[in-house]
């Protein structure tokens, strides 16, 4: 096991693991957007979708602490990773440089990630940690996009995401290895396609909400 922890403990074993760990919450995050697009189908195939995931008990409450603990996995390693980053360069740059392809997204990886965490936190207390009892998972969501605010915040942070998802797709391919002059481009190209869908799909749904309700 000594290899084990010796590879985690390093700066590329770190990398890894937020490679690894990111790559789950992109799946995580396609399957949530599929299943949300049933709201686009009415409050009844939006409310059966919900009561169908209930139905499947002890797998839904797995899933859950499966998440949390890839969640512990990526926020714990990416602060990791940020802090060794600072402490290498304790002194900033004069003058900020662009070089090398950086983007927005790779800029702001770190700020952008912590703010997704925070978001995810303020969105369960919202829709996951409130009171069902006499009320549907629709009515609930329509009350919570009724208000202009969270509807700001959602929007924004839908937004954060894409960009967050926009390097962090491409970078975790880098990592694996997956870094050619004939490939990288496309699989950039299609991180920032996702990232696209990511955004759009998710940040409209509460102004279609909105409109509906």
């Amino acid at each position: 096991m000594n290899w084990l922890t010796q590879t985690l403990g390093s700066s590329i074993g770190k990398k890894l693991l937020m490679a690894l760990t990111g790559f789950c919450f992109v799946g995580f995050l396609t399957v949530h957007l599929a299943g949300n697009l049933t709201a686009y189908m009415g409050s009844e195939a939006f409310n059966a979708y919900s009561e169908h995931l209930h139905s499947l008990g002890p797998l839904i409450t797995l899933a859950e602490w499966g998440l949390l603990t890839l969640a512990l996995v990526h926020v714990l390693t990416g602060t990791v990773l940020f802090y060794q980053n600072v402490s290498a360069r304790p002194v900033r740059y004069k003058v900020s440089k662009r070089a090398g392809g950086r983007t927005i997204g790779s800029a702001t990886m770190p700020y952008t990630g912590f703010f997704v965490l925070a978001f995810v936190i303020f969105h369960l207390m919202n829709f996951h940690f409130v009171d069902k009892t006499g009320t549907t998972i629709f009515q609930i969501v329509s009350h919570a996009f009724g208000n202009p605010v969270y509807i700001g915040i959602y929007i924004t942070a839908m937004i954060i995401v894409a960009v967050h998802i926009s390097h962090g797709f491409w970078s975790a391919f880098q990592t694996l290895g997956a870094n050619h002059p004939k490939y990288t481009p496309f699989i950039m190209g299609f991180g920032i396609a996702v990232s696209v869908i990511f955004g759009i799909g998710f940040g409209f749904l509460p102004i279609y909400i909105t409109l509906i309700a």
